[in-house]
């Protein structure tokens, strides 16, 4: 049983996962020109989930021309950030694949299996996370991992189209993770590229001496 198997196997690299930190890097850009830069070290917490500090300062705020002008470009900055969050969640629903939907989907019937290679394949699901999207999975059968991850889904409604496309990587530790994730909104002109690098082991004393430590340079500069 393929899907039993990728189950079990998503499972294990999720607990693998839990003994890494490493540094996300999100740039958001609206017609082709980038809008925002974000690191942001990862690492998980004692409740087993992940918790993230961010290294890059915001970006500085842009001075509002006032009057109705400055009302029309307020608002219009504030719909974008709207749409630029809405989009990094909609990343964040369906990567790192959730082994209980995957089952979801099997148990409706919303599962294809197509092998493409001697020790590839494919899986589609239909209905994943939203009524009417796709998820195609590019799995190394040999390995039970994930290889690539293509979505077609939507924001509020249908007419909001989107497009996922995550490539994974590996480490020698045998740990599984997207590399690199592409969101693209046609509509409004918006691309989410999610980069993951720099992984380090730790153990959970020193994630807690680490947390320990940030708590207190904050600490700090409150005072």
């Amino acid at each position: 049983d393929k899907v039993a198997a990728l189950k079990e196997s998503l499972a294990a690299n999720q607990k693998l996962q839990q003994q890494y930190r490493w540094v996300e890097t999100t740039v958001i850009s609206m017609k082709g020109e980038e809008k925002s830069r974000i690191q942001k070290q990862c690492f998980y917490g004692p409740d087993g989930k992940v918790q993230k500090q961010q290294l890059t300062a915001p970006p500085p705020e842009e001075s509002a021309p006032g009057g109705l002008k400055g009302k029309v470009v307020a608002k219009k900055k504030e719909e974008i950030s709207a749409a630029m969050k809405q989009a990094v969640a909609l990343v964040q629903s369906y990567v790192p694949p959730d082994p209980q939907r995957i089952q979801a989907a099997k148990a409706a019937g919303n599962l294809a299996m197509s092998p493409t290679g001697p020790d590839s394949m494919r899986l589609d699901l239909r209905n994943y996370v939203k009524s009417g999207d796709t998820l195609s999975l590019g799995l190394d059968t040999a390995r039970n991992a994930i290889q690539t991850v293509s979505v077609k889904s939507y924001m509020e409604s249908k007419e909001d189209a989107v497009s996922l496309d995550v490539t994974f990587a590996r480490l020698r530790g045998g740990l599984s993770y997207p590399g690199s994730t592409v969101l693209s909104v046609p509509k409004q002109q918006i691309q989410v590229v999610v980069q993951n690098s720099n992984y380090e082991r730790v153990d959970q004393a020193g994630q807690k001496a680490a947390a320990a430590r940030r708590d207190g340079e904050r600490d700090a500069q409150g005072d």
